[in-house]
């Protein structure tokens, strides 16, 4: 298993990357008004500042600043996803291994700060 190494500092600025498992897909703009409803719902859970944010098709750029004393980024994308997926239809296509893991195949794995 990989060790990814995360730079922390509590109420920093942190940008992201996050993708899309199939980088041919639109879900992103397709559904860009769930987007925001799954980005609202995590900021009334666990508030941070949107400093800048793009999204493409199959992808987004963020830049968020968290709270003072805080810098648990990794939970509110984990929010933001799993809002998002659980009200899309279940038609994506699923390796062998999301399949046993009960995953979902919308979003690759990781993101990159």
């Amino acid at each position: 298993m990989s060790n990814y190494l995360r730079y922390r500092i509590k109420g920093g600025c942190y940008f992201f990357t996050v993708n899309l498992l199939e980088r041919n897909n639109t879900l992103l703009v397709d559904h860009i008004d769930l987007l925001r409803e799954s980005v609202r719902l995590c900021q009334q859970k666990r508030p941070f500042h949107i400093d800048a944010w793009v999204v493409l098709p199959e992808h987004m750029h963020t830049i968020w600043t968290l709270p003072e004393g805080d810098d648990d980024f990794s939970n509110r994308w984990k929010i933001i996803k799993t809002s998002f997926s659980k009200e899309l239809p279940k038609n994506e296509r699923r390796s062998k291994i999301r399949i046993k893991r009960g995953e979902r195949g919308i979003w690759q794995r990781r993101f990159w700060d």
